[in-house]
Parts: structure tokens; sequence; C-alpha cells
């Protein structure tokens, strides 16, 4: 790796996006939310994003090789 580079990632899992909706029924969307997120339900994007801001912000410049999920 370059130096000055950083890699890092966010992965909450299932979202409530519009997406989801479109792919699979409102149950099914719950279900999933109830089955894979410990806190049972689909993370909403606005719960999410202040992890990307973060991770891109002058804040995070010493942040490397992090999985936030």
């Amino acid at each position: 790796m370059k130096r000055g580079s950083r890699a890092n990632a966010v992965a909450p899992g299932p979202g409530g996006t519009l997406i989801l909706p479109v792919s699979m029924p409102p149950e099914k969307v719950a279900e999933i939310g109830k089955q894979e997120s410990p806190i049972g339900r689909p993370a909403q994007p606005a719960e999410i994003a202040p992890a990307f801001v973060f991770l891109a912000s002058q804040e995070a410049s010493y942040v490397n090789a992090r999985f936030w999920g």
C-alpha cells in the first residue's frame, strides 16, 4: 500500500432504502431485519450516513484498516 493511503469499510447489513420494497415484499424486508440485525430491523440511511461522512473527513485521517458493521 502506498504511504498516505487508507482503506476502511462500512457494512451495516440490510438497509431501509427504496430498493428493498421494490425487490421484495415488506414482510420479507422486516423478516430479514429481525434475523440479520442485532437491533432487529433494517438500518435507515440517516443512521449510517454519519459513518461515511466521518471516514471521509480530516478527523478520521489516522483511522486505517477498520471494518465498521
